[in-house]
């Protein structure tokens, strides 16, 4: 799903609601200026069952959309706010969108370049396997080449294995999952993410208690996970300050608890400080990766080639040397 066209839909919607609008005539309305999709699509399965006179949680139940929205929906309609809970809705995803874009950007030159040098080996050691050996072969005699031709082919296995492993982290979900929380940048980005997510969730009159079970579902199968179950268990202990919650935390750094405890019993806008703090990170984080990015991937693919060329300038020398000696 593309969020940002998810957050303009919802601001288009949010204002169509404020204007008196009926929710399944301007779901209809806008689904008509829509682009065909699977968003699209769900977004008209939603209009016909509220049509049909179905409630609002059981049309929202099969719809694949995000569990969050479909959440924050629910409450909206039931705090009659719906058009408010629509606009926070669009600027959460709106800042989500503008976050990952950036860090998805990053992953792109070191694959890039991971792929160009794998291919680039792979032919160097074709050639040079096949052409150069042969002709040091044919002319000193087996006996006198260095056997190093097999080594060609070990810069080539070591790229084909690092291809593979990004390949598998970008593309498998439960790794990706794992590694944002590991790598700092996108480490940032999750916290801003739960943050954001908290920070929406009480502002709209969510308890803590759910809101925290929410928050676990959605970071389910990731190490934040565990901290967040300690967290719902203190707090269900009689524990109310959220220092004490979230007391011992090694996934959710200092910073970040300090920052929500600062603000006392309001934890609405404790979360709001963390999710803006970390964002603000995160993004500029992003943006110093971003420029370094490209530099850093040049050289890299510089000292691969080079690296590659090792063995043949080891061959040259060595023949050299027995054809001298030879003399």
């Amino acid at each position: 799903m593309k969020y940002d066209e998810f957050a303009f839909f919802n601001h288009q919607l949010a204002a169509m609601l404020r204007d008196g609008i009926p929710l399944e005539g301007a779901l209809r309305r806008l689904c008509q200026e829509m682009r065909r999709g699977k968003l699209r699509d769900e977004l008209q399965s939603l209009e016909a069952d509220l049509a049909k006179g179905t409630p609002m949680a059981d049309a929202l139940q099969p719809r694949q959309l995000p569990e969050l929205y479909k959440r924050m929906i629910l409450v909206g309609v039931k705090s009659n706010d719906l058009p408010g809970a629509l606009t926070m809705l669009a600027d959460y995803f709106q800042r989500q969108n503008n976050l990952w874009m950036r860090l998805k950007g990053l992953m792109v030159y070191p694959i890039i370049v991971l792929f160009a040098a794998f291919f680039l080996a792979c032919f160097l050691s074709y050639v040079l396997g096949r052409f150069l050996w042969g002709n040091f072969a044919f002319l000193a005699g087996n006996s006198h080449v260095p056997a190093v031709w097999a080594g060609l082919w070990v810069s080539p296995l070591f790229l084909g294995l690092a291809v593979v492993a990004a390949l598998v982290a970008v593309a498998v979900p439960r790794m990706r999952r794992m590694l944002r929380w590991r790598l700092p940048t996108f480490k940032e980005a999750s916290l801003a993410q739960v943050a954001s997510a908290m920070w929406l969730m009480l502002k709209n009159g969510v308890p803590l208690a759910d809101a925290l079970a929410f928050v676990e579902q959605l970071e389910d199968g990731t190490i934040a996970v565990k901290e967040i179950i300690q967290w719902r268990q203190r707090l269900a202990s009689g524990h109310g300050k959220f220092s004490e919650i979230a007391d011992a935390s090694r996934v959710f750094p200092p910073l970040f608890v300090w920052t929500v405890a600062q603000s006392g019993e309001d934890l609405t806008a404790g979360f709001q400080r963390a999710a803006e703090l970390y964002q603000a990170r995160a993004m500029y984080r992003s943006e110093l990766l971003l420029y370094s990015a490209l530099p850093c991937s040049v050289l890299a693919l510089a000292s691969m080639v080079c690296v590659q060329y090792l063995p043949v300038f080891a061959t040259l020398t060595s023949f050299i040397n027995w054809m001298g000696g030879s003399e």
